[in-house]
């Protein structure tokens, strides 16, 4: 088990340098740049003033020496400083890191304690009536567009009925707020975001789980369990889902980055300042720096779920640890 997580271990790093590169490569391929993102609206600005820029920001070097300069300094992890305001951008990232992950984090654990005792219940019971009630709700979660069921919630829980805040995280003025005070109007403020990121995992996580499970429970292994006279939970709970669960670990796995990628309509949508604002910022203002700080890591996060999937498929399954 050592060798086979050593292994794995080394070969991400070759394939993070490839990323960086390629990332890098495509972001200055497309047309534009800081300097002139900085200035597109401002009609007095020279050619002069816009090689200054270019001079100042390093964009008048070739890509290869601006690729190697950015690799140094990310290999101190120093992701530089953000062109639009000149703060580093380690902070800016660590400034709105901690509502996303909130945010993210709460709704892989709404999907995870919902949706697989779900897909379980709908296999076991396929083609019951509550079977066809999660189909149905599959269906309604991958269908509708999320950017419209927020502004559909928005409107019920805080125009309509003004039970729930509709914008930010937190109230405007918390000042005098006890400790709990703060916590439920933070909880609050959450509960919309948080339901709007779960409920297309929700539908997913559920729909894999059931199909999952009646792939297993067709197997002949679990024919000789039930004819040895295993009571029918044992047979469910202790042998099918473990097996069930190891496509599941993959997803699982592949869905780390969003849980610091953020979502760019949900947080829109909400007025919440997180990742995926960020990201969006910096691409339209050519902030290379900013972009790479956050597209870098995510990729990086991309492999440790690979990494800790195929970790979780190693303790699942021993057969896998000889590969």
């Amino acid at each position: 088990m050592l060798t086979y997580t050593i292994k794995r271990l080394f070969l991400m790093i070759p394939i993070l340098i490839g990323i960086t590169l390629l990332s890098f490569s495509v972001m200055h391929m497309a047309p534009g740049g800081p300097a002139e993102a900085q200035m597109e609206f401002s009609a007095k600005a020279s050619a002069e003033a816009r090689e200054r820029l270019r001079k100042l920001y390093g964009a008048d070097q070739p890509v290869y020496k601006q690729y190697f300069t950015w690799l140094k300094k990310f290999a101190t992890l120093d992701f530089g400083e953000a062109f639009a305001d000149g703060r580093k951008v380690k902070d800016k990232i660590l400034e709105r890191l901690p509502i996303t992950l909130t945010i993210n984090l709460l709704s892989l654990g709404v999907v995870l304690l919902i949706a697989i005792p779900i897909g379980i219940i709908s296999a076991t019971h396929q083609y019951s009536v509550l079977d066809r009630a999660t189909t149905m709700f599959v269906f309604v979660g991958y269908s509708m567009p999320h950017f419209w069921m927020a502004l559909l919630l928005i409107y019920l829980f805080g125009v309509q009925w003004g039970i729930l805040p509709i914008s930010g995280k937190e109230s405007l003025d918390t000042t005098g707020f006890t400790t709990l005070q703060w916590l439920i109007d933070r909880a609050e403020h959450l509960v919309l975001p948080v339901f709007v990121s779960a409920i297309g995992g929700l539908a997913g996580f559920s729909r894999y789980m059931r199909n999952n499970m009646l792939e297993v429970m067709r197997q002949d292994y679990i024919r000789t369990a039930r004819a040895k006279g295993l009571s029918e939970n044992t047979v469910i709970y202790k042998h099918a889902l473990r097996n069930a669960l190891m496509p599941v670990i993959t997803i699982l796995g592949l869905s780390v980055p969003g849980i610091i990628g953020g979502a760019v309509i949900m947080e829109t949508v909400f007025g919440i300042d997180g990742m995926g604002r960020l990201m969006y910022q910096a691409v339209f203002s050519r902030d290379y720096n900013v972009a790479m700080g956050i597209l870098v890591p995510a990729a990086a996060l991309t492999m440790l779920g690979n990494f800790l999937a195929d970790i979780g498929y190693a303790l699942a399954d021993p057969r896998v640890r000889l590969r």
